[in-house]
This record gives structure tokens, sequence and C-alpha cells, in this order.
């Protein structure tokens, strides 16, 4: 039996800004990765306006981002389910429109997801705290929806949703992080060839301000171009010179950070902290059993 993980994303886009390299080792050795888009990402903007597909951009966004979400799967070897919700999108005036993600009952949204977990019985939770990584409203309902799916799935409860199946472990994404800023921004002081922008610099000092426990740190150096690909892949949202994403050489990201991190939130198995994998106290074969 394979061992299997599930990420819960909000939109189209945030698997390969956030995590694409872990999923993409993972995959490598053998793996099973599913990723779970929330929504369709329909409420986004045109962020990159120099997209080579702009008419179709302009046209209509969510039928390109579902095309985009296509080439990253692709890219990234994973296996991808749309939860089937609408963006809600940033409301100026603090209200949602009705039947957007986050408008709809947690009873209802975290339906198909149950019956997700229970189809492909992944032994790792992966999802957003309780702030959503940052304060959008359906990152946030991400984090609710998968937090009581892994409250509910390996419970008797809906029954017509498939068997029960508990996961293992619970984390949050925390790929970008604390540390990982601090080490980039040390090390491109020592490069003055490199030169960021103000918004560059504004935008590592924020993350450096934000602490998170880091429990989880999985080596990604192999990877770094399957996750650039997969990021480009999304190109409506992402300029393939991004400086956020891009915007320093990959040598010296190897030197500074190559790593994506998490924090266990939870176990239904005995393991030790730190860690150096997800699937850490797992046993595929006993739980096929």
């Amino acid at each position: 039996m394979s061992l299997r993980l599930l990420a819960v994303h909000a939109h189209p886009d945030d698997e390969s800004s956030k995590g694409a390299a872990t999923y993409a080792s993972y995959v490598h050795d053998g793996a099973e990765v599913m990723i779970v888009s929330c929504t369709g990402g329909e409420a986004g903007s045109i962020l990159n306006t120099a997209v080579h597909a702009r008419s179709h951009a302009e046209r209509d966004l969510p039928g390109l981002r579902r095309l985009e979400m296509s080439e990253a799967q692709r890219v990234l070897g994973v296996e991808h389910r749309w939860l089937g919700y609408r963006d809600s999108g940033m409301p100026g005036d603090g209200i949602l429109e009705p039947g957007t993600f986050a408008r709809i009952p947690l009873e209802v949204s975290v339906r198909p997801l149950l019956r997700l977990i229970r189809e492909f019985r992944p032994h790792v939770l992966v999802t957003y705290d309780e702030n959503g990584g940052y304060p959008h409203p359906d990152h946030i309902r991400t984090h609710e929806v998968s937090m009581l799916a892994w409250q509910l799935a390996g419970e008797q409860r809906y029954p017509e949703l498939g068997e029960p199946w508990a996961p293992s472990k619970l984390y949050y994404d925390r790929t970008m992080n604390q540390r990982r800023a601090k080490s980039m921004a040390d090390l491109i002081k020592d490069h003055p060839e490199v030169h960021l922008t103000e918004r560059m610099e504004a935008m590592l000092e924020r993350l450096m301000s934000v602490e998170a426990n880091l429990t989880t740190q999985i080596s990604i150096e192999r990877h770094f171009e399957v996750r650039d690909a997969a990021l480009r892949a999304h190109a409506s949202q992402v300029g393939p010179e991004d400086e956020f994403f891009f915007g320093y050489p990959r040598d010296l990201e190897r030197e500074a950070y190559p790593y994506d991190d998490y924090e266990l939130v939870a176990s239904r198995v005995a393991c030790e902290l730190p860690e150096t994998d997800l699937f850490n106290g797992i046993d595929a074969e006993a739980d096929a059993k």
C-alpha cells in the first residue's frame, strides 16, 4: 500500500506557491499525492497582464484557470480534485456574496471533502492554519472545512459518503515563514549582485515578523525546477519573472534554505519531533490490514 498525502488548498495556484516541491518530492519517492482546490478562483483577477492567453483570460478567466491547474497537475505528477465551490473574493465592504464558499454552512461544505478523504484514504492531511496563511475568506474556510473533515472522516457519521477513514497526521503549511525569509535575506546581503526591489525587501521583512511553530522540515532542493514550472503554469496569476517567486537565483536558495516547513497539529500515531518526513511514524502496510 502506497503512502498517501492529501493537501487542501483554497484556489488553483495555491498548491504551486505553497508546498509544490514537497508534493513533487513525495511523488518522486513513490507516494500518492492528491491536491484539492476548494474553489475555482472565479473571483480572481488577471495578475499577469502579459499572459499569452490574455484574450482567453478576459473572456473566461475561470475556464483558463482550470486549464492552468490541469497543466500544474501534470507538471507535479499529482492527482487533483475540485471541491466545487465558488470563490468568495475579498469583499471591500465585508459582505460576501451568497452561495460563495465562505458563506455556505460548514456542515454542507465539508461533505465533498469527507467523501474525498474516504475514497482516497490519505495518511497525511495538509491544510492552512486558523488565519488561512493570510486572511482571505476562502483560506480561512479551507482551514475550517479541513479541521472538521479531520474530526469526522473516521467516524460512522454520514455513511452515504463512504467507509470511515481517519488520516494519521494533520499538518499546517508553513512554507512561508520567518526562518526561511531571514535565511534568504541574510545570504542576499553577501551577494550585492542580487538586487531586491523595495517591495521584495518589504515582503521579506513582513515574513520575518511572523512567528510559527515549525516541527517538520522537508528537503526540496532536487525539486525547485518542478515547483517553478508548476507555478509558471498558472500564467494568469504569476508572471514568468515574478520577483517574489523568481527574483533570486536558485543556487542561492539551495544554499540559504532548500526546505519546506510544516507544523504538526495532530497525530494519531506516535512520532518524534522535530521531523524530516511528513510520514514519520506511519506504517502503510499496517494501515492496509
